[in-house]
């Protein structure tokens, strides 16, 4: 029996860690990167923005404004919504947003409904959780048990040795996001860290 592998199962299996930049205290997937990887795997797939009933690519509430989104794969679309946001990520007020801010809104928009597909969702873990809260250790372990010479193995050293001098607390955080790493594949990666 031949069994088709989801969208999401195949998408989820990419390892974007080494495609994000960290701003402050979120993390970011650039939009192209994720669009680009996307197409690779599923050259059909499309984002359309969701306008205003008045035709505008934004939507507001007469204080702030946000976007509106929806990516479709092989037939499943999936909506997304994103605050027009300053630098800071604090909404911007109606009367001060520019074409600039409402453009860069759309491309996260889409990055993030690209996520809800599966590609970099681990990125978003514990972003809905209240301020001042810290997302639970448990949640950050990944879904993939790291061993020791796997398919991602080779990649994750790599992952590594590019990031070493960002020290090894940082780099255990990172790929905590997306393996579940026993006390002796973190002895290893020590050794490649050092």
């Amino acid at each position: 029996m031949n069994k088709t592998i989801s969208v999401f199962t195949t998408l989820n299996k990419i390892d974007v860690s080494d495609k994000t930049e960290k701003k402050g205290n979120l993390t970011y997937l650039s939009w192209a990167w994720a669009w680009g990887e996307l197409l690779k795997n599923y050259p059909d797939a499309t984002y359309k923005i969701i306008k205003s009933e008045d035709g505008v690519n934004y939507h507001h509430d007469n204080k702030t404004a946000w976007v509106e989104t929806e990516v479709t794969i092989n037939g499943k679309t999936l909506p997304e919504q994103l605050p027009i946001m300053d630098f800071r990520n604090n909404s911007i007020p109606l009367e001060k947003i520019t074409s600039f801010e409402v453009n860069k809104a759309i491309k996260r928009c889409v990055t993030k409904n690209i996520a809800l597909h599966g590609l970099g969702l681990y990125i978003y873990a514990g972003e809905d959780l209240p301020e001042g809260t810290e997302a639970p250790k448990q949640e950050l372990k990944g879904t993939y048990n790291l061993v020791v010479g796997d398919d991602n193995w080779e990649k994750v050293l790599k992952f590594v040795v590019n990031n070493k001098q960002k020290g090894l607390p940082w780099i255990m955080k990172q790929l905590q996001t997306k393996y579940t790493i026993t006390k002796e594949v973190e002895q290893k990666l020590k050794t490649h860290a050092g």
